[in-house]
């Protein structure tokens, strides 16, 4: 090849060596440029574009509609509606323990025995005591007779009856004194025995046979603590309201009529749903001004006693009446971290990020309480392969509410 044909400028008066050599790498650049040239024009042009992918295949629904009452919810804790400390009102060396810690026992069962030898000794001395007042009052009550007899017949004086009435009177009175000295004996005698006040679960025993315990009776000592025992059926939950809270519940209440008996369902710890109901009983007089909420408390039927006093339960009020809400599962919520959003889907299959605000759990899916509309569809599967703004291929989906009692969650 010519490197004229090349389109390389050869200088005509470059005779010398070196420019003999500059002159043949320039042709070789020129001939690899246009080979290069070619090989493009011929294989580059008839390459096939690469495929966009196609977009990812989505379940959509619109949101279930479904009338819900609004609840408040609160964390609440059992505690006993009777809880008795166990001690003895009289003492002694303790003989024996009639149950093992954490029994369930019933009113009147026998718990504790404390040596009755003392008080039966007691008991006599106090017998003996009556039958010699009952002797003394017998023998004034002859005298006086006899004297007013001989009065009678101008025999006695007044003053001798006078004082026979005296010495009858004193002796009534040895009686009664007597008399109240048995019951005493009996008293402390039938304290020996410690009976159950109540039905419901024992505590640990706090002493053991053979220890010499102190009664109430006993002024020089303070009392033996023996055990403790609470009720269980039924149970109180105790709860404390936000003072907004209360408003709420207040302005549902005024509409009522009625002493205070309202319904609530309770999801002990442990518990998934909320499968228990109980009564709210008491709600306090006044607001604590340290935490600014009130207290509340409910009554629990606890038939299997299966609730424990101190043990933590869910709590939930109801406060409206029931009323349209929107639900979507759960799955479907994406959390940022001020701010909750759903993926909806609108005419052109194009995904959507909308900001919503949401309410607690119902049937399993989550309340919406504003930022939907009944009619949007919204992506309720398939939501890791969706980017906002992108297009999607959605398909019909459904969504399910689990008619369970009382699944609801934190507030509504």
């Amino acid at each position: 090849m010519d490197p004229a044909d090349a389109g390389v400028i050869v200088p005509k008066n470059s005779a010398a060596p070196g420019s003999t050599r500059w002159i043949g790498k320039a042709v070789a650049v020129a001939v690899l440029a246009a080979v290069a040239a070619t090989a493009y024009h011929v294989h580059g042009s008839n390459a096939a574009p690469v495929a966009a992918p196609p977009p990812p295949s989505v379940a959509v629904s619109a949101p279930l509609q479904r009338a819900i009452e609004g609840r408040l919810g609160f964390l609440g804790q059992f505690s006993a509606v009777n809880r008795v400390e166990l001690r003895a009102q009289v003492g002694g060396t303790l003989t024996q323990i009639h149950f093992k810690d954490g029994d369930i026992v019933h009113k009147g069962d026998l718990l504790f025995e404390i040596d009755p030898e003392p008080y039966q000794i007691k008991l006599s001395e106090a017998t003996a005591e009556l039958e010699s007042a009952n002797a003394r009052l017998t023998l004034a009550v002859r005298e006086l007779a006899r004297a007013q007899e001989l009065q009678r017949s101008e025999a006695g004086t007044v003053e001798n009856v006078d004082q026979k009435v005296a010495e009858q009177h004193a002796a009534q009175a040895a009686v009664d004194n007597a008399n109240a000295l048995v019951r005493d004996a009996k008293f402390d005698l039938d304290r020996c025995k410690v009976y159950a006040p109540f039905g419901g679960r024992m505590g640990t025993h706090l002493v053991s046979v053979g220890n010499l315990i102190s009664g109430s009776r006993a002024a020089s000592s303070p009392t033996t603590l023996l055990a403790t025992i609470v009720s269980l059926d039924p149970i109180y939950l105790d709860f404390d309201m936000s003072e907004n809270d209360y408003a709420a519940f207040q302005r549902i209440r005024a509409t009522q009529q009625g002493p205070l008996a309202d319904k609530v369902n309770i999801s002990p710890t442990g518990d998934d749903a909320f499968t228990r109901q109980g009564t709210l009983n008491f709600i306090d007089n006044t607001l604590d001004r340290s935490s600014g909420t009130i207290h509340a408390r409910a009554t629990i039927p606890n038939a299997d006693l299966s609730l424990t006093p101190g043990g933590f339960s869910r709590v939930q009020l109801a406060v409206t009446a029931p009323q349209a809400t929107l639900l979507v599962p759960d799955a479907a919520v994406l959390e940022d971290q001020t701010s909750h959003m759903v993926y909806v889907v609108g005419d052109d299959d194009v995904a959507t990020a909308r900001q919503v605000e949401v309410g607690d759990l119902r049937g399993g899916l989550r309340v919406i309480r504003s930022g939907l509309k009944p009619g949007d569809k919204i992506i309720i599967d398939g939501i890791p392969t969706v980017r906002p703004g992108s297009k999607v291929s959605p398909h019909a989906g459904s969504i399910q509410f689990t008619s369970e009692q009382g699944d609801e969650g934190a507030k509504s």
